[in-house]
């Protein structure tokens, strides 16, 4: 795993933590202590916070949150952090997305089908092995491997553009297996 997915892993994990933080620390207030005489409430002992300008008007309350609107919040922060990957890798002389992609494609295939209005360019690329023509044709047809991947998983064909630069813009500089791991990739632009 390259240093960039592990970061990005890192950022899907901390988003999940986020939501699924502790809502009291176990502390107690003393009945003296500070918040007494305010007109702003803060703590709910049934689980929740409650923010408000006071009395029982109302106000935000996070245990008013059903568990299926939690697990929709989590869902959704994860979604958001699949969707950070942009860069998918193939293994050499192949268009087969590999398994590890094709849950970060769903969600970037599911956001797509939710707003139509967004457009993507797929970059497909190529490491610097295989003549100039070779390469760009196989640019080609990873960038459209990922294009069908994004259609058959609700993404519109109006949204998708797909280029190959071959091995004209190598990610990363070199003539060895860890530089060319890099290079074979598709890249989503969104536009």
């Amino acid at each position: 795993m390259n240093l960039s997915t592990q970061t990005k892993a890192l950022a899907l994990l901390l988003s999940v933590g986020l939501f699924a933080g502790c809502s009291t620390t176990g502390e107690t207030m003393d009945e003296g202590g500070a918040g007494t005489g305010s007109d702003v409430s803060a703590i709910d002992q049934e689980g929740g916070s409650t923010v408000y300008g006071g009395g029982d008007e109302g106000g935000v309350s996070s245990s008013g949150l059903t568990d299926e609107e939690k697990q929709a919040a989590e869902e959704q922060a994860k979604q958001a952090a699949l969707r950070e990957i942009t860069t998918f890798y193939f293994d050499f002389d192949t268009s087969e997305i590999k398994p590890e992609a094709r849950e970060v494609l769903v969600a970037h295939a599911k956001y797509l089908a939710s707003h139509p209005q967004q457009d993507v360019r797929l970059e497909g690329h190529a490491d610097e092995r295989g003549t100039k023509e070779y390469n760009l044709a196989l640019g080609e047809r990873r960038a459209n491997a990922v294009k069908r991947f994004l259609i058959v998983n609700g993404a519109s064909r109006g949204q998708i553009e797909t280029v190959s630069y071959g091995e004209e813009k190598p990610a990363v500089m070199g003539s060895n297996e860890s530089a060319w791991a890099q290079n074979r990739r598709v890249e989503l632009v969104f536009k």
